[in-house]
């Protein structure tokens, strides 16, 4: 009998990671990610997306199991087209911790994901969507982006970057929300506490997987609370100073098939 595979679980973050640029995967990492599962080991996507945003990429992967959506706000289980679990951002909080954030940098525009799988992506006038390929409605004004419970509001700002305007929303928001930056033009704010890392832990508990034999790739500072839990994590070349600070390893970019350039070392053919 094969002995079970070192990295049982692979962690793998979406955008700017196993993603190219265009939205797809390349055949190169597919077909590592089909020798890791031909070992054994699982495949868990871990994104900032909300479930809804990520079903089409679940699809095209062939995966039927468990995804952690939402910046670890959401565990959707592919298979059955539901959410095992999901924690929301409460709307009132939001609105206070939006309020403290313009306070200090003056107006900023925002979006939210709606909790559930069939949830939408709403986007006040003047905010500009980071992946314009995301479908998003948008609303006449803010008041209208708490309709319906949300998961997450996404900020932007017309002249701050996104590490100047994450610092800042850290500092004003304090415990109403956590506050990532997930990519270019995505800092977000969260239910306080919940990270990549907290969908991810549920996730492995779920599947019977210790933290010591995951491998997690990222490419963003949303990325580090994942690399803290997993026992090992690659940062991509194109990956965020932050990440890459703490990452065990640094392979090549998203467009250089880096995933597969590692899962195929570790992975190797009979």
């Amino acid at each position: 009998m094969a002995a079970p595979p070192a990295h049982a679980l692979i962690a793998t973050d979406l955008d700017g990671t196993l993603l190219r640029g265009d939205d797809t995967v390349s055949d190169r990492s597919l077909a590592a990610l089909e020798r890791v599962a031909r070992a054994g080991a699982r495949h868990l996507v871990v994104t900032g997306r909300p479930a809804p945003r990520v079903r089409p990429l679940l699809d095209a992967l062939g995966c039927t199991g468990l995804a952690v959506c939402g910046q670890g706000a959401q565990v959707y289980d592919a298979g059955a087209d539901r959410l095992l679990w999901s924690v929301r951002l409460d709307r009132e909080l939001a609105e206070t911790a939006l309020g403290k954030i313009e306070a200090e940098v003056g107006q900023v525009y925002a979006a939210v994901d709606q909790d559930g799988v069939d949830g939408l992506t709403l986007i006040e006038p003047g905010y500009l969507m980071p992946h314009p390929t995301l479908p998003a409605v948008r609303v006449g004004r803010r008041d209208d982006l708490w309709c319906e419970p949300i998961s997450k509001v996404l900020l932007r700002h017309h002249t701050l970057s996104d590490d100047e305007l994450a610092a800042i929303a850290r500092s004003a928001v304090g415990s109403l929300a956590t506050v990532t930056m997930s990519g270019p033009g995505t800092v977000e704010l969260q239910p306080c506490g919940v990270t990549k890392a907290t969908g991810l832990a549920l996730a492995a508990d779920h599947l019977g997987i210790a933290a010591e034999r995951a491998l997690a790739f990222g490419d963003m500072p949303n990325d580090i609370p994942m690399f803290d839990w997993a026992g090992r994590g690659v940062a991509m070349a194109n990956a965020h100073p932050e990440l890459k600070a703490v990452a065990d390893e640094v392979t090549q970019s998203n467009e250089d098939d880096g995933i597969a350039v590692v899962l195929e070392r570790l992975f190797p053919t009979d």
